[in-house]
């Protein structure tokens, strides 16, 4: 994951504790533990901390009194409402992102769909495709809706994670090549709706009974 060279400590934790947490290579449940995080990354407490409050921003980590930080759980109905979220934000996004998409833009998510459908892994799709929507939204020029829309695909992932890990496969995506035609054609109507079917699919989805590590502390292994 890309990062920028102005990037605070505090801020490259963060972004790499949030990526652990979303792959489920730190599991829901499992505790934070802030000398274990300050150990790895050679920090003091104070950016680990900060660290921390920017996961519980982002609704991946939670404080419980006197116990400290430990990764949220989620369930179906989170799931649910995370699904109609995205479809209503996404499709506003794109909507507002339509007018400024150029044709370099659209060649580039045409490729990127292309990378997804080839992954090997999880992560590799995954990647794929929130580039993919990170690509054709950003136009939009709303700041502050793209900083939710990131959150909700965070948790988005976490569950696609959980529910692929055992179980994956390479697939077409169609959704995203129908988005694209709508959008050369101009018909942002068909582009936005279409999207919004798209991002709806995971609220309908059940996790898998199994799904993993059981939750626990999380220690760093070097």
């Amino acid at each position: 994951m890309q990062h920028s060279p102005e990037e605070t400590q505090s801020a490259r934790i963060a972004r790499i504790l949030a990526d652990r947490i979303i792959s489920g290579e730190i599991p829901p449940g499992a505790r934070l533990r802030q000398d274990h995080v300050a150990i790895e990354f050679g920090a003091s407490h104070v950016p680990v901390r900060e660290a921390f409050r920017e996961l519980q921003t982002r609704g991946l980590a939670e404080s419980e009194p006197r116990r400290g930080f430990r990764v949220t759980e989620f369930d179906v109905a989170e799931l649910r409402e995370v699904a109609e979220m995205r479809s209503s934000l996404e499709s506003l996004a794109l909507r507002h992102a339509a007018p400024n998409l150029t044709r370099a833009i659209l060649l580039q998510a045409e490729e990127i769909t292309r990378r997804g459908d080839s992954a090997s892994t999880v992560r590799e799709w995954e990647e794929a495709n929130r580039h993919f929507h990170r690509l054709i939204l950003s136009p939009c020029r709303m700041p502050r809706l793209l900083r939710t829309i990131d959150d909700l695909q965070a948790a988005s992932a976490r569950f696609l994670f959980a529910a692929w890990r055992r179980d994956w496969e390479a697939r077409t995506d169609h959704d995203h090549r129908a988005i694209l035609d709508a959008l050369r054609k101009g018909q942002t109507d068909l582009a936005c709706s279409t999207l919004a079917r798209h991002v709806g699919w995971v609220g309908r989805r059940r996790p898998s009974a199994n799904n993993g590590d059981r939750p626990g502390t999380y220690d760093i292994h070097d």
